[in-house]
């Protein structure tokens, strides 16, 4: 099992504080990261909401992180790839691949929220086909191969991405919040997979994680696993220190999805909502995530790791002060050693 760390932050968290240096936890979490044997360090694609909203460009932030990091693996966790021309993508992430001598990964979303697509509102319905080519096209385009493209005259003209590639393959992951279909077209492409217990639970998860593995015919595969993480001392301190805000968080997470519905309906009672979030926090709490003492987060990281995952992709920035966190690091540091051994 290896750990990374992953980061989704809500800009409207935090206060004056947080805006002060938004980026903080990002870019020391990474250098921790990098000196303290984790894998890898994701930052995701998010548009036109405060959840998520530090992140609407994973390129820009893992150039940043490329350049003040030395060996973790510089991840998007996700690029939405019908969002963007492939030849984009490949010319952004060669050059982390530049600055990071070689330590560039992309993981690939069909995206959801219909907002987002007015960036390139063509590809909505069609964005899981989308996301196959796009695919595909990075990686030619990684290799250094051309594509022919109509000019500004109307002409057919061949081009190559610059700069040239450090590695010769993309190392490429798709992104599934729990469909099947996912999983199975990440095998058939030899794919990673990131995924997350939002939508799904573990045994889903597990059956997901078996119809991956076939897919794949024997080559080596990924399944990294994100979790909401915070570990401490001991379980109760955790469970306070973490409860007002990860409930926050998901607080501001429902405005999210009900934008993304047309049936939305009317705003939930308060109360209802209360009571809501009360029950979204034990289930994330207790089952959903990696929390409490390093002792008590074992035997999550037992149980994900015997349904097949190989990497926790360890959410830390869901609203805790960002210098409470990287405090919190060195027990996370602990939970890596001690699963490692």
């Amino acid at each position: 099992m290896e750990f990374s760390l992953f980061y989704f932050a809500d800009d409207g968290v935090g206060g004056p504080a947080t805006a002060s240096h938004r980026y903080r936890l990002l870019l020391e979490g990474a250098r921790f990261a990098d000196t303290h044997g984790f894998a890898a360090v994701w930052t995701p694609e998010r548009h036109f909401h405060p959840f998520g909203g530090l992140y609407p460009n994973p390129a820009v932030t893992a150039a940043a992180l490329a350049t003040s990091t030395e060996r973790i693996r510089i991840r998007a966790g996700s690029v939405v790839a019908p969002l963007h021309d492939p030849i984009r993508i490949a010319e952004e992430w060669l050059v982390v691949d530049n600055l990071s001598g070689g330590r560039a990964e992309v993981s690939f979303a069909s995206g959801w929220h219909p907002t987002d697509f007015l960036l390139q509102p063509g590809n909505y319905d069609q964005r899981r086909e989308v996301l196959i080519s796009t695919v595909e096209s990075v990686r030619q385009l990684w290799r250094g191969d051309e594509v022919e493209r109509r000019d500004g005259r109307g002409e057919m003209v061949r081009v190559r991405a610059y700069p040239p590639a450090v590695q010769p393959e993309l190392p490429v992951w798709l992104t599934s919040a729990g469909n099947t279909g996912t999983f199975k077209a990440a095998g058939a492409m030899g794919a990673g997979v990131l995924t997350h217990l939002l939508q799904q639970d573990l045994p889903t998860l597990a059956g997901n994680i078996a119809e991956y593995r076939s897919a794949l015919g024997g080559r080596p595969g990924r399944v990294a696993l994100m979790l909401h993480t915070f570990v401490g001392e001991d379980t109760g301190s955790v469970r306070t220190v973490v409860r007002d805000p990860l409930r926050a968080y998901l607080a501001s997470s429902t405005g999210l999805f009900a934008g993304a519905s047309a049936a939305a309906g009317p705003d939930l009672d308060p109360s209802l909502l209360e009571e809501l979030l009360d029950m979204a926090f034990e289930r994330y709490f207790t089952v959903g995530g990696l929390f409490g003492s390093v002792g008590h987060a074992s035997a999550m990281v037992d149980r994900v790791r015997g349904i097949g995952v190989d990497e926790i992709a360890c959410l830390i920035d869901f609203g805790i002060p960002a210098g409470q966190v990287l405090d919190s690091l060195r027990f996370l540091d602990e939970l890596r050693a001690a699963s490692a051994a």
